[in-house]
């Protein structure tokens, strides 16, 4: 489900690395619904991960952050991710992709699956699968 804008990174991830964003006030809250209430922070995730072996050279590269809060989705909700990955001679590529639905462990606690691709830099990209952390980790 792709926000609209053209020169969005998480919702069109294979955007050429270091393009001006056209609106710099472009951001991800579909509006509220029974999952986000304005003016209530709802949660995030942390995550971690390495990109699959590529390039000429073969090499991978690793990357860390928190998603961005809940985005609506139907009845439920996914997390945008954006990220660069670390350097390998001389370049890194930028992670931009919206998580999977939420995957329930423990009762309600939760995590998000991730797969996708990086952007192109240096005349390739990497694939990435990996899982967000649970969140809330130490609330019940």
């Amino acid at each position: 489900m792709a926000c609209g804008n053209p020169n969005c990174r998480v919702c069109y991830p294979k955007r050429k690395p270091h393009q001006p964003k056209k609106d710099p006030h472009h951001h991800h809250d579909d509006g509220p619904s029974r999952h986000h209430k304005p003016g209530i922070q709802t949660h995030v995730h942390e995550f971690a991960g390495s990109v699959m072996v590529a390039g000429t050279i073969p090499h991978t590269h690793r990357f860390a952050g928190v998603t961005s809060e809940e985005i609506p989705m139907g009845d439920s909700h996914v997390h945008a991710i954006l990220v660069n990955t670390d350097f390998f001679f001389n370049h890194y590529h930028e992670v931009g992709i919206r998580t999977g639905l939420p995957v329930f462990i423990e009762g309600e606690k939760h995590i998000h699956y991730v797969e996708g691709e990086t952007t192109t830099n240096f005349g390739h990209d990497h694939d990435f699968a990996f899982t967000t952390f649970i969140e809330n980790p130490l609330q019940d």
